[in-house]
């Protein structure tokens, strides 16, 4: 395509789903993986394992459940302050790019900093990584801890502060595969014995976003990285890019050389984990969630969403009953038989992957 063609909808959707390889499954390592998405996100200690299946050939939970376990990917506090699961080169080098969101986040977008006004940080900061220097907390330990020091300030403010402005990890067992523990966090620097990068420029990240995302807009870029000013960023890195425009006539910038499929390319039903970052990873995500489907969407328990035909058509859950497990699947709208048998044949794969004993699993569609 030319430079400032428009693109539209239907395009950037198969770019999308093929920049984050849910065109076809691809051949790769589950570390090579979450490198090219630029992390997973991870609030859900197991969505990444979904996310994962959903686009490796063969993948197994054994991969990335070692991966954790040897420190080779680590959880931690990144993108717009949230957890992701990141491989650990990239958790040194991003994680310094990223201070200020994280830092702004805790000043301005939560109430913890307020409780603690005219406290000395570099104070508490230093005790809470001794704290966690030495060993493991949860944030209620963290904040009984920190609270015998400053007995009249508000405990969980305390414990908060050093979440948002440290750079922690959340260590395992919490997210391996078949085991489960609780949310203890260690400074990244004690628990991998590395140091972390020190360029702080957000160049490199804002390429490699659009390599998996793009094409994508300015809003786009702060909206997944949660950075300000990429304005002056995309600019600076204009020489190297080409630029659209969408339908809205909105400037798209990309790499070169990145996928742009032909919209008509068919797209296979794929089930994505909570909160996968396909769906939240622009601030116009029309080109995935269609309009009418936005609002059940923000509204769902906890956005296990369905693609189909490219798009959010659906959700789903699991549950157990009789001794069984039932994959149920909530469709946003009326579907063809033939996307309803899809949904059942990768549906029965999904169940046998989370559970291999479920041979007697079922898969149910409504509507």
């Amino acid at each position: 395509m030319r430079q400032g063609d428009v693109l539209t909808t239907r395009r950037l959707n198969r770019a999308l789903l093929a920049r984050q390889m849910l065109l076809r499954r691809r051949r790769l390592a589950a570390s090579d993986a979450i490198e090219h998405l630029v992390g997973m996100q991870a609030q859900v200690p197991l969505a990444p394992y979904i996310g994962l299946w959903s686009r490796l050939h063969r993948f197994r939970p054994e991969e990335l459940a070692d991966l954790i376990e040897s420190k080779a990917a680590v959880r931690a506090s990144m993108m717009r302050a949230t957890l992701h699961l990141m491989t650990t080169r990239d958790y040194l080098s991003l994680r310094p790019v990223l201070q200020s969101v994280l830092e702004r986040s805790f000043l301005s977008g939560s109430p913890f900093a307020r409780r603690l006004e005219g406290m000395d940080m570099d104070e508490l900061l230093a005790a809470g990584r001794a704290l966690l220097d030495e060993e493991p907390h949860t944030r209620v330990q963290l904040s009984r801890a920190l609270r015998e020091r400053w007995p009249d300030r508000d405990e969980a403010s305390l414990a908060y502060a050093c979440s948002y402005l440290m750079p922690l990890v959340q260590i395992p067992p919490r997210g391996v595969w078949g085991k489960s523990g609780r949310a203890a966090w260690v400074t990244g620097g004690s628990w991998l014995g590395r140091a972390f990068g020190t360029d702080r420029s957000p160049d490199a990240m804002v390429l490699r976003y659009l390599a998996a995302f793009g094409p994508a807009s300015v809003s786009d870029v702060q909206s997944w990285s949660g950075l300000a000013a990429m304005r002056e960023v995309l600019e600076r890195l204009r020489p190297h890019l080409r630029t659209f425009r969408d339908e809205h006539g909105r400037e798209l910038f990309d790499v070169l050389g990145a996928p742009l499929p032909d919209p008509v390319t068919p797209a296979p039903v794929r089930f994505l984990p909570e909160f996968d970052n396909a769906t939240l990873g622009h601030a116009d995500r029309s080109r995935i969630i269609p309009e009418e489907h936005r609002p059940r969407v923000v509204t769902s328990r906890d956005w296990r969403l369905v693609l189909v035909d490219g798009c959010v058509r659906a959700s789903w859950t699991t549950k157990r009953e009789a001794g069984r497990t039932a994959l149920e699947v909530e469709p946003f709208e009326r579907l063809s038989k033939t996307a309803k048998d899809d949904l059942v044949a990768e549906g029965t794969r999904l169940l046998r992957f989370v559970d291999e004993d479920a041979r007697d699993g079922i898969v149910e569609v409504h509507g």
